[in-house]
């Protein structure tokens, strides 16, 4: 009597599983077996769960502002150099349309029609298999400088009257001139006027990308604005030119208006017999190219208890009808609030960290040793040991200023790096 011997199924690692069935492969996390497991995605998070962002501050010592973000496997670095225009230099530039006093504002909206913000993403850096180094600048690269473009002045986040440089005349008369006693008498005060402006240029650089490249990118301008001190600069009348100090403590920081956050998700169709589908929050790169339909929510919650919804945009697909949408901004009302109080905490502590008071040297010798971070800082956003008021920068002990080194994340003093 002969026994059969039962055949091995065939079987494959999930690697190449994926590569194969990309679309079962995401299904069957989606949509598993048993009704007792939860609903997962292939990269272990839930559909309406984040990635942890990861924000540095002041990473670039050339760049009046910076930052680096990372939100899993992608990795975005911004930089804004700050450079100056001179009113005179803007053609049919109108100086009627600018308020007279530096305090008053102006309905001219200056950053938008004087293009003093220019952003620019450059993504040919290697930094996934689609973008290869020394390509021209993709669709991709342009549709995201577009849409960064324009939701820098939809929302309004730059105060224009931070990149302004006014100019304060001398209040001379001849009567003045002739007499000195009778200057009192018949002297008229002269009106402030905008002789320059500061033009902000936004570069974005991709060092790798894993998906949700827009939310990454805004994250670290964002981020950079936050980081930005522009020096004190002054009209000189006799050289007829701009002048700036080069003291770190008179420069002064941009106002934002709002810290509006910009969160994507995809729609994730399952069977065409089911009719199922997912919103997957927060995407990667392997779930982009199974999805055709994307929703971006631009929100802020910095003002008010309320959230306020500043940009709403829709791309591809027929899936998402006006209904879910609404859905959509009610899911995103209730689950950001964790997520912008994070990115709001991490920004904020970034910001204090810099080294804002220090001296020129001092200043340069901790962005050149910025590497070092304290032992059980690395990462460390969600500390609350470490508070605002206690960052304070030691005080120098008349020695040399390059014997201070502060950690990145708390700014204690530490010691210093060979």
């Amino acid at each position: 009597m002969t026994t059969s011997t039962p055949q091995s199924t065939l079987s494959f690692p999930r690697e190449t599983f994926a590569k194969l069935s990309p679309h079962p492969y995401l299904l069957a996390h989606l949509q598993p077996s048993s009704a007792d497991k939860p609903s997962t995605r292939a990269n272990g998070r839930t559909p309406s769960q984040f990635r942890t962002p990861h924000i540095n501050n002041g990473s670039l010592t050339h760049a009046e502002g910076s930052a680096v973000v990372r939100i899993g496997d992608t990795t975005v670095v911004c930089g804004i150099r700050g450079e100056i225009l001179l009113a005179r230099d803007v053609p049919n530039y109108r100086s009627d349309r600018t308020s007279t006093t530096p305090s008053s504002k102006s309905g001219y909206n200056e950053p938008k029609e004087l293009d003093l913000l220019v952003p620019n993403i450059e993504l040919a850096t290697g930094c996934s298999p689609a973008f290869l180094p020394g390509q021209s600048p993709s669709s991709l690269a342009q549709s995201l400088s577009t849409r960064i473009y324009s939701l820098l002045h939809s929302s309004a986040l730059v105060d224009g009257e931070d990149l302004r440089i006014w100019y304060q005349p001398p209040n001379m008369t001849e009567d003045s001139k002739m007499d000195e006693d009778d200057e009192e008498e018949g002297s008229a005060i002269m009106e402030a006027e905008v002789k320059a402006f500061w033009t902000l240029y936004i570069d974005i650089l991709f060092i790798s990308l894993d998906g949700n490249p827009f939310d990454a990118a805004w994250a670290a301008v964002l981020s950079a604005l936050g980081d930005v001190r522009l020096p004190k600069a002054y009209w000189d009348p006799d050289r007829e030119m701009v002048l700036c100090e080069d003291k770190i403590a008179q420069s002064k920081q941009l106002n934002l208006r709002g810290f509006p956050i910009a969160v994507t998700f995809l729609v994730f169709k399952g069977k065409e017999q089911d009719k199922e589908q997912w919103i997957l929050v927060d995407p990667d790169s392997f779930e982009e190219s199974l999805c055709d339909e994307s929703v971006t929510l631009v929100v802020d919650r910095s003002q008010g208890p309320g959230t306020k919804i500043l940009g709403f945009s829709k791309a591809g697909g027929t899936v998402v009808d006006r209904e879910e949408l609404k859905q959509i901004a009610e899911l995103a009302a209730i689950d950001l609030k964790d997520q912008v109080r994070l990115y709001g905490r991490i920004i904020r502590l970034n910001v204090v960290g810099r080294p804002q008071h220090l001296g020129l040297y001092q200043r340069k010798y901790w962005y050149a040793n910025a590497k070092h971070v304290a032992p059980g800082h690395l990462n460390d956003y969600e500390s609350l040991s470490h508070t605002p008021a206690s960052r304070t920068a030691p005080e120098s002990n008349g020695k040399d200023d390059a014997d201070v080194v502060l950690c990145l994340s708390c700014r204690a003093p530490s010691k210093t790096v060979e």
